[in-house]
């Protein structure tokens, strides 16, 4: 489970940057507003990341902060968008942006982003319209998680385990409050799954 990268800006591109750390190039996928808060080839840079798994691929996707990571996540939530969808919403409205067009329904705005027809627009707003208010609460839909740290990882090892953010999130505060704020990752993910896995 890789959280965040943090080394040396080796290359970008259209749609990804290289970053290498501890001598190995990580190639990530990012919005063009994450890329171009990157600084030039050659400096220190730091990216949230997402790990995506499928039977054939194993992909990172980064974010210059957290709320465009939670914003991916509540995106490719939605049937018909995928990383590429997401990230090209992504790189057309920051995630205030996002949050207000879907708290307004408005999906002529989110339908700006290359590859979303009106059909798709309708569809991401009106599905995240509940979700949606969670980040606002600073949680998955209103259930708070720290913002960084070991239970924001643990969180998202969840998710990337198919669980839905509320889960998530309830599994890690239930296991986060049993071992108590020192509690290493290992130890938490391991938790959080038993008390998903009982809800």
């Amino acid at each position: 489970m890789i959280a965040h990268l943090k080394g040396m800006l080796t290359a970008t591109s259209i749609d990804h940057a290289v970053i290498e750390v501890g001598g190995i190039g990580y190639l990530v996928g990012a919005s063009s507003r994450t890329l171009a808060a990157l600084g030039p080839v050659g400096t220190a840079a730091m990216l949230h990341t997402e790990m995506l798994v499928g039977e054939d691929f194993l992909r990172l996707v980064g974010f210059a902060d957290a709320d465009e990571r939670d914003w991916f996540r509540l995106l490719t939530g939605v049937q018909g968008v995928g990383a590429r969808v997401a990230l090209a919403i992504l790189s057309v409205l920051t995630p205030e942006e996002l949050q207000r067009a879907v708290a307004r329904q408005d999906k002529a705005m989110v339908a700006r982003a290359n590859g979303v027809g009106p059909k798709l627009a309708e569809r991401i707003v009106r599905e995240l319209k509940d979700k949606a208010g969670g980040l606002a609460l600073g949680g998955a839909e209103g259930v708070p998680v720290a913002a960084g740290g070991v239970a924001a990882d643990a969180a998202s090892a969840l998710l990337n385990l198919g669980f839905r953010p509320a889960e998530a999130a309830s599994a890690v505060k239930a296991a986060e409050d049993e071992l108590g704020p020192g509690a290493g990752l290992d130890a938490l993910v391991r938790l959080a799954l038993k008390k998903a896995s009982r809800a």
